[in-house]
Parts: C-alpha cells; structure tokens; sequence
C-alpha cells in the first residue's frame, strides 16, 4: 500500500469514529428529550422550589444546572397554538406563581385608573372604554432580575429583540369591569415616532379565581365562545394564572392585522390581574 493510500484510508477510518461518536451523541440526546417529554401540567399550588423537584423526579435534572433554562422556564412552558389568523398563540405556565405574585405586589400601591390612546394628540386619556386600573413598571424596576428574567423569556418566545419591547404594565379588572374590543397598533403618528408600530403583544394572567374576563378575539373564526357570560362569536381565552396570550397585530406582509382587534371580557366575580408587554418594530429608547 502506497503512502498516498494510507493517508487516504486514516481520513476514512477518522470520518468513520467520528460519525459513529456523533450519532451516539445524537441518540443520548434525544434519549434524554424523550425522558423529559411527560412532565406534569404545573398549576397555582406548586411553588418554585416544588416544581424544581418534581422536574428533578422527572428526569429533567440536566436542566437543573442550565441558566438560561430556569429563566426561560424550559419544561414549564407549553405552548399552545389557537389561531394563525390572527396569529395567537397560549403559553401555559409562562410565569412562575412566585412572579405573578410579585407583579402583582409591585403594583398595588401604584394603581390608577386606566387610559387609553388619543388617535389626535397620542397621549392617554380616560374613557369607558377601559374601566381598569394600572400601573407601568419603571425603567429601574426594568433591570431587576425577575423583570429581566421575564423580558429575556418574552423576547426568547415572541423573538422581538427585548429592547423593541415597552415597559410592562399592570393591570387589575374589579367586578363589572372590561375593556372594549380593540387594535393594539397605532392610528396616530405620535405614537410611531418612539420605536415604530406595535407588532406584537404579549398578555399574562395573574391571578385565578376570576369568573368572566376572557381575553376575547371577534373576528378569530366563527365558533362560539364564552365572553363574560355571554355566548359570542370568535375566541376566547380564560384567564389562568401565569398563563400567557401572545399575539400579533401585524401580518406577515408586515401590515397592521385588523382581525387582530381583542377585548377583555367583562368580569363577573373576583380580581382579574394581568401584565401587558408590548412590542414595537424598533427599540423603543
């Protein structure tokens, strides 16, 4: 065998292992995503630390030691696609009962009755529109490591870049209280001058116990629904907590979605407790 030969055949026989090594290490992998796929469905009676180890007991100790895996909530969070016109999608479990707590917390002392877009001048005004109160959170509280943690797993999830994003805020819905169907994209150029159109929102429930307050979409098929006691065409989704609705108010042609007009459903007993991200086509500062 000539020189030339066995340098050849020491390549192939060097491509060979590593080929074998690599499909072994492709079946491990998908041996342990296999193990980890029958995690349980996590609701409001399970703290941080108990969800921690009933992961563990699950097989998805590996993800224990990741990061960037607790905060994006991998192996709580299960998406759940609705509709793809309007594109919406529910991510259950997207926060922890810890962070839902804590946002709500936050806000409490700060609650003022809501607003809603002037379509002339761009700023907020009172109308019976919306008969919530809130709260934006502040720049400051934006660089707290729960709020961060919450914006990282946001952008990760909506893939919006965490500075096309605005301040989160707060919301609390009483007894009798709603918000009217609605676009969250701007009809004024005020607005459009801070980061651009809102293409997408992203809306979490803190609180469970609430009877009515439905996020409802009108023009989102033509089933039946329940929308604050009542039978409605489209779709509704209950608020559960840490529960999310992410949706878009752009298509895909990069033009406002007008069947992306939702409303809070009128709530009949309890507190309905959300917080609002939304997102715009550029950074916001």
């Amino acid at each position: 065998m000539t020189p030339a030969m066995k340098v050849v055949f020491g390549l192939l026989a060097f491509v060979a292992v590593g080929m074998i090594i690599g499909a072994f290490l492709q079946l491990a992998i998908i041996r342990r995503l296999e193990d980890s796929r029958d995690f349980p469905s996590f609701r409001g009676d399970h703290d941080g630390q108990k969800d921690g180890d009933l992961l563990l007991s699950k097989g998805l100790s590996f993800w224990e030691t990741d990061k960037d895996a607790k905060i994006l909530r991998i192996g709580y969070v299960k998406p759940e696609i609705i509709s793809w016109s309007p594109r919406i999608i529910v991510l259950h479990n997207f926060l922890s009962m810890q962070e839902c707590d804590q946002l709500r917390a936050i806000a409490l002392p700060r609650l003022q009755v809501s607003t809603v877009v002037d379509v002339k001048t761009g700023k907020g005004i009172r109308s019976e529109v919306r008969t919530s109160s809130g709260m934006f959170l502040s720049a400051k509280e934006r660089q707290s490591p729960m709020v961060k943690a919450i914006e990282k797993r946001i952008s990760v999830y909506s893939q919006v870049p965490v500075e096309n994003g605005e301040l989160i805020q707060v919301l609390k819905y009483e007894k009798d209280q709603y918000y009217k169907p609605h676009h969250d994209y701007f009809s004024d150029t005020f607005n459009l001058q801070r980061g651009g159109q809102r293409i997408a929102t992203l809306l979490m429930y803190l609180s469970d116990d609430v009877e009515g307050g439905e996020t409802h979409f009108p023009l989102a098929g033509d089933d039946d629904c329940s929308c604050g006691g009542k039978t409605v065409k489209g779709l509704s989704v209950k608020p559960i907590k840490g529960d999310a609705v992410l949706f878009w108010s752009m298509g895909l042609d990069g033009g406002s979605d007008p069947k992306s007009i939702h409303g809070g459903c009128e709530v009949l007993s309890g507190e309905k407790w959300s917080a609002t991200k939304w997102m715009r086509q550029k950074a916001t500062s």
